[in-house]
């Protein structure tokens, strides 16, 4: 399933084959996509730049047009040389762009729109987004102080929908907000209001090693749009690579205990917990704590 390490992949690998280059073809299986296209013709366009942003992939070209998908569950951009075949059908696809040499093509995306940068702004939810993990301004500290003011707004939220809401912290996905609760051996049903700042800061630190762990494939010259399935524990053993997602009636990894399993938030998400490693604390247990240095947990990357 796409989370922000994904897009952030995603949104590399597409740079390095568009970024510079003029559109010489582009298709679209959306009528709201094609009649933009009609009135102000992509073809002939620059593509400035692509990056992602949270769980976005933003697409900029020139003229002041930029194109905003979002994969939710099952979408995926490929990158294929010029005449390669597909390894989807022709029907799944939502987006094709086109440059010298090379295609772009979004299979079975279901948001796709084109913005300008006013519209980008106004009517979008992309600005609306917290820090964003993976971008180079996010530190820990300014994870902690979104999770503090969620907590101060809304003292009733579950931890793991809160790390789950973009408008807090921009890329978690439903992984990341077990594996996350884990490693910081927080309870994922505990209220916003029995959480510490130093618990806090411990999640907004493993949420950032996590994800960074995750896209060092493709980092270089290379073109990687996938590099395995998503890791947190360091293990090279591709049935190891979870701490307790997954894993509902194993064995913990850290202490030996039985993973559980609940649905849990609006949309009825899988999360995974050691009720061991990670016991329940109500509103009147909680002891609330002044913020402390991190504790580098050995748990993952």
């Amino acid at each position: 399933m796409p989370e922000g390490d994904t897009i952030f992949r995603a949104a590399r690998a597409l740079a390095k084959v568009l970024t510079g280059k003029h559109v010489t073809k582009f298709d679209t299986g959306y009528a709201h996509l094609a009649t933009v296209n009609d009135d102000r013709p992509v073809v002939g366009r620059v593509i400035e730049k692509v990056e992602a942003s949270g769980k976005w992939c933003l697409m900029h070209f020139s003229g002041d047009l930029i194109l905003v998908t979002h994969m939710l569950m099952s979408g995926s951009w490929h990158i294929y040389k010029t005449g390669e075949r597909w390894w989807s059908p022709k029907k799944a696809m939502r987006v094709l762009v086109e440059v010298e040499g090379w295609q772009a093509v979004a299979f079975n995306v279901p948001v796709a729109e084109f913005h300008t940068a006013d519209t980008l702004a106004r009517k979008s939810s992309v600005p609306k987004l917290g820090p964003d993990i993976l971008s180079g301004d996010y530190t820990p500290e300014s994870g902690v102080d979104s999770l503090r003011a969620r907590a101060q707004s809304h003292p009733d939220d579950e931890i793991a929908n809160v790390l789950l809401n973009q408008r807090v912290l921009a890329g978690l996905g439903n992984v990341y907000k077990s594996e996350v609760a884990f490693a910081a051996r927080v309870h994922p049903f505990r209220a916003m209001s029995t959480i510490t700042e130093a618990e806090m800061l411990q999640m907004a630190d493993v949420s950032q090693r996590y994800m960074k762990a995750n896209i060092l494939d493709g980092s270089g010259d290379g073109i990687i749009t996938y590099s395995g399935s998503r890791r947190t524990t360091n293990n090279a053993n591709e049935k190891n690579r979870l701490w307790v997602y997954g894993r509902r009636g194993l064995e913990c990894r850290r202490c030996g205990g039985t993973v559980e399993y609940r649905k849990q938030g609006p949309g009825a998400r899988s999360t995974y917990w050691c009720p061991d490693c990670q016991p329940w604390i109500g509103p009147g247990d909680a002891v609330k704590g002044s913020a402390a240095p991190i504790r580098r947990s050995r748990v993952g990357c």
